[in-house]
């Protein structure tokens, strides 16, 4: 049984935590809003902001596993650096002693490609949108207060009340394809797994990309959603700004330490969610 922090306790945060509590782990969750946690997770009460809070909160806390899972509010340049930067700071300093390991939620925004190319973990990180350099700020705070640090750049999160691409099709949105956009995406049930494999896997790699398999253009995803929908095929636009630039993310690395998919492709996903609905 292993000790667990985790600092960020939205939906993510608290069906981890579930996850491993099932698993036989002793799980505190941090979160600054009053409602407790489920049982049998233990609620500490703190804002990432208030060092002073936070060193209270945690001083009888010797965490072996520490997650950091803590999104920002709005998407602005000043709350991803008080979410990403300051509050990771703030953590590292409140906690009694350093993490043995540290899982810290990334995002495929890091990367600045905007051409379709492939990336990996070992793929130049020159992100041109001030969300990804303020999270590789953090990811740099992570390898230098972790014994054993482990950063997961996710693509896009999608799943039970994660409709986005469900609702532009239905909505009748066009999809843009001067030039192709690619999308990069993740189901939250893997994405929730990926986090619990990590956490617990022997010797793990400094990064790794929470994707699926399938990294596709918009129109494919949207053209095929309209299908399974019976909606008409969404009309076709011009280049827009997207975040993160347009490239597309392996997931080798994931599938090499042994996690299996649950949701290989957005096929396996999306058709899970609409037999939901």
């Amino acid at each position: 049984m292993a000790r667990i922090l985790i600092a960020g306790c939205g939906r993510i945060g608290t069906r981890l935590g579930l996850s491993l509590a099932d698993q036989g782990h002793a799980v505190t969750g941090l979160r600054r809003r009053p409602e407790p946690l489920p049982a049998p997770l233990e609620t500490r009460r703190a804002d990432l902001g208030n060092p002073a809070r936070l060193r209270e909160a945690l001083a009888d806390l010797a965490a072996e596993r520490v997650y950091y899972i803590a999104p920002p509010d709005q998407f602005a340049d000043e709350t991803y650096r008080q979410a990403f930067v300051v509050g990771l700071e703030n953590l590292l300093g409140a906690l009694p002693e350093p993490p043995g390991r540290l899982v810290f939620v990334s995002s495929t925004g890091v990367y600045g490609q905007n051409d379709g190319e492939w990336v990996d973990e070992t793929s130049a990180t020159e992100p041109a949108s001030f969300s990804g350099r303020r999270l590789l700020e953090a990811e740099a705070l992570v390898h230098d207060g972790a014994r054993e640090p482990v950063v997961v750049r996710f693509g896009g999160i999608y799943g039970a009340g994660r409709e986005r691409m469900l609702e532009k099709v239905r909505r009748g949105e066009p999809c843009n394809d001067d030039p192709p956009r690619y999308t990069n995406r993740i189901h939250e049930d893997d994405c929730v797994d990926v986090l619990a494999h990590l956490g617990a896997l022997p010797e793990p790699a400094p990064v790794y990309l929470g994707v699926d398999s399938a990294p596709c253009t918009q129109c494919e995803l949207m053209d095929w959603l309209a299908g399974r929908l019976g909606l008409p095929r969404p009309p076709r636009g011009g280049e827009t700004p997207v975040r993160g630039g347009n490239k597309r993310c392996r997931n080798e690395r994931l599938l090499a330490s042994g996690y299996r998919l649950q949701f290989p492709t957005y096929r396996e996903g999306y058709s899970a969610m609409l037999r939901a609905n």
